[in-house]
């Protein structure tokens, strides 16, 4: 694999922990009856899963670029 496939890799990894570790937050929040901060952290964590979405195509464009259709 590619440095840069593997570098989107672990981009989309690292997002997808960042998302979790916001819905977590979201949760306590809420549970707290802290709407606004749950809110927060919830838009945080859904940008965050989206920024991992992208890097994980960008690793598949990267496999199809290098090892064409098959």
């Amino acid at each position: 694999m590619s440095k840069k496939a593997a570098d989107h890799h672990k981009k989309a990894s690292e997002h997808l922990t960042h998302a979790a570790r916001h819905h977590t937050e979201a949760a306590k929040h809420h549970e707290a009856g802290d709407h606004e901060k749950a809110a927060h952290h919830a838009h945080t964590a859904r940008a965050h899963a989206a920024h991992a979405r992208d890097h994980s195509e960008e690793a598949a464009k990267v496999h199809l670029g290098e090892h064409g259709k098959k």
